[in-house]
This record gives structure tokens, sequence and C-alpha cells, in this order.
């Protein structure tokens, strides 16, 4: 004979996830109707709702015998099933999550990448004409495009030249002819 803790123990042995609803009814005289609905509010999945309880006719003598045996193995699979299902539903949540990240990011990086290359663009069209200060002006900050540093700091260096010349490279007087004044007395 089962005894009312043997019953909870074997419950807390099937090691299950989900919350069972049962309903018992007596049927005739010496046959008892077991109902096992297996749920899980947890699983946003609509599909959970169509899992039919387990249902178990017996006498009470052979549900005190097999009643473990026989609802075990139907229960952890429909335990399975939810489970699953709620892990499939989060999986999908996490993954149009992170492709809208994605997708963000790609459109962030295209229009930053645009935007140099207009910047760039820009620049090369005013040097062309001759405004090297606004060319060098218009020109990326190397802050903003680090991958992008040492052409932003060449086309700086080749506009600084043109419009700002180095004054330490620029002629000095030889050392052949000093300059001398003469002073009239």
């Amino acid at each position: 004979m089962m005894e009312t803790a043997n019953f909870f123990r074997q419950i807390a042995k099937m090691d299950i996830n989900s919350k069972l609803t049962l309903s018992i009814a007596k049927a005739t005289e010496n046959t008892i109707v077991v109902s096992i609905l297996v749920e899980n509010d947890n699983c946003g999945d609509k599909a959970k709702n169509i899992i039919p309880p387990f249902n178990l006719t017996g006498s009470p003598e052979e549900l005190d015998s097999g009643f473990f045996a026989h609802i075990k193995k139907p229960v952890q699979m429909a335990d399975g099933l939810i489970s699953n299902m709620q892990n499939f539903l989060q999986g999908l949540e996490k993954a149009q999550a992170n492709s809208a990240m994605e997708k963000q990011k790609s459109d962030k990086d295209r229009a930053k990448g645009r935007k140099y290359s207009e910047a760039i663009l820009k620049a090369d069209a005013l040097a062309t004409a001759g405004k090297y200060k606004d060319a060098w002006t218009a020109l990326p900050k190397v802050g903003d495009y680090p991958e992008h540093a040492e052409e932003i700091r060449k086309k700086q260096d080749s506009y600084e030249k043109q419009f700002a010349p180095d004054l330490w490279s620029a002629s000095e007087p030889s050392a052949e002819q000093p300059e001398q004044q003469e002073l009239n007395p």
C-alpha cells in the first residue's frame, strides 16, 4: 500500500519543471480515473494548450501499486516538450534581438563609411580648387575614424604644405655670402 508521504516523494523524484493538475474521479464502484494535466505558465507557446491530459484508469489497488510507473514517462515527456517550446521561443527572441542589433550596427557602419567618403571627396574637391586651408578643415577627424588615421594625416600634411609652409625648411642665407652692411661714417 502507498502512503501519502510516499506519494509526494515520488512526485518530487520525477524532477519536472511544470505544474501537475490532478483530477480524480470515481468512474464505477471499483474504478477510478486519474487525469493529469501538465502545465507551465512560463511557456509563451500556445501549442502547449494542445497537449491533452494523461488519463489513467484502474482499480484503487492497481493505482496504488502502479501509478508512478505508468505516469512517469508521459509526464516527463510532456514537461520536456513544454520546456523545449519555451527554450525555443526564448532562442527566437534572442536571435531576433541580435539580428536587429546587427542590422542597426551595420546601418551605422554604412552611414559612418558614407560620411567619411563624402568628407574625403569634399576635401579633394577643395584642394583641386586651390583652397587648401578649406580642404584641410573639411577632412574627417582622426579621432572619429582611427581606422583611416594614416590616410587622413597624409592629406593633412599635403594640404598644410600648400597653405602653411614649414619655416624651417625655407632657404636661409648662405654662409658664403654673409650679409654685410656698410656703415658710412
